[in-house]
């Protein structure tokens, strides 16, 4: 089965269809990694909050490639986007394009960001690892909460696509799930 168009008619399905095989996310991505090396990117971990300071062209790269949100301020040089920090780790360690300073403003090897990861989310190596798996499969993976889940998956664009999944992260069969999910039929219930 393929890609559900989003669009009233034919017409604008097949246009939905025509735009996504024009710039396909994979090409998306690519710019966005090109354009964030160049830059020499820096990312700003505080607390739960990752924010990254972007020039215009840099805007449009992150919200086609389907990473964060932006964020209005009242600066008009500087653009910033927040990501999640699954998003942010993704970009720092599989595409090495970013760097990620903490709180004490100096920048971090894997290792350290990862513990400073898992401190800031007790179950972020399974959420990344649930996160990253679809990400390299050039699936677009965005944040689920509003649908019961904790990530949605699309095959295209939002703006183009209906998302073909949700992803419940769990932590493994045992009695100790870190999520604490699927414990109640309620629990199921919401999910489905």
């Amino acid at each position: 089965m393929g890609p559900r168009w989003k669009g009233k008619d034919a017409k604008a399905k097949e246009d939905s269809e025509a735009e996504a095989q024009k710039e396909p996310m994979s090409k998306m991505i690519s710019q966005l990694q090109s354009s964030l090396i160049q830059s020499d990117a820096t990312v700003f971990l505080s607390g739960n909050i990752v924010r990254v300071a972007v020039e215009a062209e840099q805007t449009d790269l992150f919200v086609k490639a389907c990473f964060g949100q932006p964020v209005s301020t009242v600066e008009k040089d500087k653009k910033w986007f927040q990501l999640g920090l699954e998003e942010a780790f993704y970009l720092c360690y599989s595409l090495k394009c970013i760097k990620i300073n903490g709180s004490d403003s100096c920048s971090q090897d894997d290792e350290e960001l990862c513990h400073c990861m898992k401190s800031r989310k007790k179950a972020f190596s399974f959420f990344y690892k649930g996160y990253s798996h679809l990400r390299l499969k050039n699936w677009v993976v965005r944040p689920g909460a509003q649908y019961g889940v904790d990530f949605v998956v699309y095959r295209h664009h939002p703006a183009l696509v209906h998302f073909e999944c949700g992803e419940l992260v769990l932590s493994g069969g045992d009695d100790n799930d870190c999520n604490g999910r699927l414990r109640e039929w309620s629990d199921f219930h919401c999910t489905t």
